[in-house]
């Protein structure tokens, strides 16, 4: 069994948010440009799979990780 990164609960106040969008308001990355690149590049993971589409609908418990950072979608 590997040692997963802790996971930071990110309230977004409402039920869903697109996967760009979390990446920046959780602070995982700083521009669009970077969110675009690292989404489309493969480095992003919605619950465990390589998702490459930034516009992706994310739910409440939903888990994104990039380089070592995981956070959970939270209400």
């Amino acid at each position: 069994m590997t040692n997963a990164a802790p996971v930071d609960d990110i309230p977004i106040g409402g039920d869903s948010i697109r996967l760009g969008q979390f990446l920046k308001f959780a602070g995982v990355l700083d521009s669009g440009g970077d969110v675009k690149e690292a989404i489309i590049d493969g480095y992003v993971t919605v619950n465990g799979d390589v998702d490459r589409r930034r516009g992706r609908q994310l739910q409440l418990g939903d888990i994104v990780e990039f380089e070592g950072h995981r956070v959970r979608v939270c209400p």
